[in-house]
């Protein structure tokens, strides 16, 4: 249950800053040192087949959960080994945006208005 956005934030920065200082270990003990470049382009790749699959089930074809599972999983690898390779704290960056998206969602409801 939705407890706070400042509860919500809060657990979305430990939880990822957690899990990616451990990719990181995980990351540079078995796998070559690649430049940022390099993870900016494996994101957007995976982000293309994440979105192809999503295409072709919007077009009527059957694509099992697994590929979903499976293409969202690349695309959050390849976007911590982005953030690692700029040094990017994902929990923190997260929390702040939160924090940003729900100060404007107040903002706009107070007008009337909906995000």
């Amino acid at each position: 249950m939705f407890k706070s956005i400042d509860t919500t934030a809060d657990a979305a920065e430990k939880g990822l800053s957690e899990v990616q200082k451990e990719f990181d270990h995980y990351q540079k003990k078995f796998f070559p040192e690649r430049s940022p470049e390099f993870f900016c382009l494996e994101l957007n790749g995976e982000a293309g087949e994440l979105a192809n699959i999503e295409k072709k089930q919007w077009k009527g074809r059957v694509i099992l959960q697994e590929r979903f599972e499976d293409e969202a999983a690349d695309v959050a690898i390849a976007l911590m080994n982005y953030a690692n390779s700029r040094s990017i704290d994902l929990g923190k960056a997260v929390k702040e945006k939160l924090l940003k998206i729900e100060k404007k969602r107040l903002e706009l409801k107070a007008d009337g208005l909906e995000f």
